[in-house]
């Protein structure tokens, strides 16, 4: 970086924020009085939308750092925050000479928790430091701890992915009926939306019958018959499924057999 940024009395800084959401949209947002395209992205004029209490240290501690603004931009809106299209995305917030271009990136780090009240938004981040706090050795369990298709559990996922359009809904149950393969297969698998309201989303099915697959976030009353959804099939994790229904057994990530910690508390009893 050739660019000394506040080294003048009067300078031509602004900060840009950019937000990756893992549904595939990119966002970006600078506090300045126009918009500025760098990056191969348009950044769109926020004025009041800027980073709060942003630090970097040497330490290995989680980098917190929070962003707040109005709920007034095109791009945020109370609805996608409470729909979840904003958890877990990544974003990048740096200063920018709004003349030359010159740029640099000060923070990056993913949203944790977000929140809304009365037009205005704020959003915790959390560093890339923040990976160091989480525990990455594997604990025993009675199920499998790998992700279904996933790093461990190795079956191809388009064999159990299937494209299927919508063929009704129930917004009072909040679940889908779809034309899809057997319906007892998808209890703990995922529905993502092609098209409609949801474009992009993942949802979670909680349960699965012939009324319809129940998912863990509410339905758009907009959402129509038609849309197009990608269904990935589910499994409960049981080593008698891994077995018998995928045949997979031997990549099963758990200890069914190992005895719990209840058997400190056992003794013998007479029959």
């Amino acid at each position: 970086m050739s660019r000394a940024f506040f080294a003048r009395a009067l300078d031509t800084v602004a900060t840009f924020w950019r937000i990756y959401r893992r549904d595939g949209v990119a966002l970006g947002f600078v506090t300045h009085d126009r918009d500025l395209r760098f990056d191969g992205l348009l950044h769109r004029a926020a004025p009041g939308m800027v980073p709060h209490a942003l630090r970097r240290t040497a330490g290995l501690a989680d980098d917190s750092a929070e962003v707040r603004g109005a709920l007034t931009h095109d791009g945020i809106a109370a609805a996608d925050l409470a729909a979840g299209r904003f958890d877990g995305a990544r974003v990048e917030v740096g200063a920018i000479d709004w003349e030359s271009l010159e740029r640099t990136t000060l923070y990056t780090g993913t949203i944790g928790r977000v929140g809304a009240n009365a037009g205005q938004f704020g959003a915790e981040l959390h560093s890339a430091k923040a990976a160091l706090e989480r525990d990455y050795i594997p604990r025993t369990s009675p199920t499998c701890r790998a992700q279904f298709c996933g790093p461990g559990c190795d079956l191809p996922p388009a064999l159990f992915t299937h494209e299927t359009a919508l063929e009704a809904v129930d917004l009072e149950a909040n679940a889908a009926v779809f034309s899809a393969p057997e319906w007892s297969r998808m209890a703990g698998g995922r529905v993502r939306w092609i098209d409609g309201p949801h474009c992009g989303m993942a949802m979670r099915v909680l349960a699965a019958s012939a009324e319809g697959l129940v998912l863990d976030r509410p339905l758009d009353p907009a959402l129509a018959p038609g849309t197009r959804a990608e269904l990935r099939e589910g499994c409960d994790r049981r080593l008698a499924t891994c077995a018998g229904r995928f045949g997979n057994a031997a990549n099963f990530r758990g200890e069914p057999y190992v005895p719990g910690l209840d058997l400190l508390a056992r003794y013998p009893v007479a029959r």
